[in-house]
Formats: structure tokens, C-alpha cells, sequence
């Protein structure tokens, strides 16, 4: 049956035994060969057929291809709808999360400042003489000095962050909406 299949779809594409050789990169004498049925390709060699000859390999073995009927493309496309929901509500979980974690973010900047401001640099007044205080006290500064430089930098990304999902979250809860009657 293979080889009937390639000699019937090869002279159907108005080749000839020479012409797929070199397509193939092979000699003449193969193709006589498998045509003849004394012998048969490998399965590369079967897949590189299929290309040239731009026919599906079940075809050159015989297969019968089966047309998708009407209702399995509405299932199909049902069941891809599902999943497109699905993931939707995945982002939506997901941006949910970041919308949060911006949140958190910006009220520890703000809990934060409030304690530094409330405790005024207590670290200025303390005596470096003892290693100990004065690593610590150094630490304290560095940690107070970068933050004040950096907090309204995060702050200001993590406030537009906010605005940005918010509006992300309620476009995506809205097409969920809209989505929802359908099924």
C-alpha cells in the first residue's frame, strides 16, 4: 500500500521518479524501489517524503484522514473557551496578588517613615567610643540614610503600581463578566 501511495501521489503532483530523488536528496533507483515494494523508507526518510511530496505521512501509509465534524469543532472550541477563562482568571489572581503586595509595600514605607520620624535620629546623640554602639549606630544611619533616598522612589513606583493593576483588575473582572453568561 506504501508504496502505491507514493507512486500514485508522486505522479499526481507531476513528478517524476528523478525529480523526488533529487528532492531527496537520493538516487533514482531508491524510489524504483519503494515504488516497486522491494523495499521500504525509514521513518525520517518517510517524513522527508511527506514534505516533498507535501502530502501528511497517514496519507502515504494508507490512512484515511477523517474531517473534524461540526460538533467536534464546537466542543473544541468550547473546551478552549474553558481554558481561556481559566487562565483569565489565573492573571486576574495573579494581578490581584501584586495589587496587594503593592499595597503592603506602601504602607510599610509609610509605617516606617512614621517610626523614623517619631524617634528623630536617636543614633546622634549616642556615644561612639564603644565598638559595639558605634557599629550599630553606624548601621542605624546607613539604613536610615538609604531609605529616606530610596522609600519615595519605591513609594512613588508602588502608588502607580496600584493604579495599574487596579485598572488591569477591573478591565479583566469586567471581560470575565461579559464572559459569563455565555457558557
Amino acid at each position: 500500500m506504501l508504496s502505491e501511495n507514493i507512486k500514485a501521489i508522486r505522479k499526481s503532483k507531476g513528478l517524476s521518479q528523478e525529480e523526488l530523488a533529487i528532492k531527496l536528496n537520493i538516487v533514482r533507483q531508491t524510489i524504483s524501489k519503494w515504488e516497486n515494494g522491494r523495499s521500504v523508507p525509514d521513518s525520517d526518510m518517510l517524513i522527508s517524503i511527506s514534505e516533498a511530496l507535501e502530502t501528511p505521512v497517514s496519507t502515504l501509509l494508507g490512512e484515511n484522514v477523517i474531517e473534524p465534524k461540526v460538533d467536534d469543532l464546537k466542543a473544541i472550541a468550547e473546551k478552549l473557551e474553558i481554558i481561556n477563562l481559566q487562565l483569565a482568571q489565573r492573571k486576574a489572581t495573579k494581578q490581584k496578588r501584586v495589587h496587594r503586595l503593592l499595597i503592603s509595600l506602601c504602607a510599610i514605607i509609610v509605617i516606617i517613615s512614621a517610626v523614623l520620624i517619631a524617634i528623630n535620629s536617636p543614633y546622634l546623640g549616642w556615644n561612639y567610643s564603644d565598638p559595639e554602639t558605634a557599629v550599630f549606630g553606624a548601621a542605624f544611619h546607613v539604613f536610615e540614610w538609604l531609605f529616606v533616598r530610596l522609600a519615595p522612589i519605591i513609594l512613588i513606583g508602588a502608588i502607580f503600581g496600584i493604579f495599574l493593576t487596579r485598572n488591569h483588575l477591573s478591565l479583566s473582572l469586567h471581560q470575565q463578566h461579559n464572559r459569563a453568561p455565555n457558557q
